[in-house]
């Protein structure tokens, strides 16, 4: 019943990458966990995003066997580029014409689930993912175009840093059009 790998890799050549993802960018920045960072290049890569930005203390593919066991290959599918201060990584989006989008809580926050992406008509889209303990640094929150927050309604208040991608990817995926 289950398709084999064969069929897996002839159905996902076949597909058409959705609007939103082919246009993104997620970007990592002072993250602690290898493990999480090739989470997140899996979900890159599942989802079809453009490209991978790593910036501040986070673990490369290059640096750290972590990412590359997590990751599974991913880090070898998706583009990525590292930049040693976040200030460097801005620079970058803003030469090639992204949105900045910080996933984060804070005053300014819209709903994910509310945002229409399809309203972007800059090039690309760049989403920002901070440190499992902090969160984003101020100096990213003033950079950032856009503050999103993921719709939660229980106790904790913070997802893992893979899987609040994985929500925001799976969103993007969704809004599609």
């Amino acid at each position: 019943m289950k398709l084999t790998t064969e069929e897996l890799f002839i159905r996902h050549a076949k597909a058409d990458k959705p609007s939103l993802l082919s246009k993104s960018i997620i970007c990592l920045h002072n993250i602690r966990s290898a493990y999480n960072v090739g989470a997140v290049f899996r979900n890159a890569d599942v989802f079809g995003i453009k490209q991978v930005f790593l910036s501040g203390f986070t673990p490369t593919p290059e640096t750290n066997i972590e990412v590359s066991k997590t990751a599974i290959g991913a880090e070898k599918q998706v583009p990525w580029s590292y930049f040693t201060l976040w200030n460097a990584c801005n620079e970058k989006l803003q030469k090639i014409e992204s949105q900045i989008f910080a996933v984060e809580q804070t005053k300014k926050s819209k709903l994910l689930t509310e945002f229409d992406f399809n309203e972007v008509t800059i090039p690309n889209m760049a989403f920002v993912f901070g440190n499992e303990v902090k969160g984003l640094d101020d100096e990213v929150l003033v950079s950032a175009d856009h503050h999103l927050i993921i719709p939660q309604f229980g106790t904790k208040h913070s997802l893992n840093i893979s899987v609040a991608s994985g929500v925001v990817m799976y969103d993007l995926l969704c809004k599609s059009v």
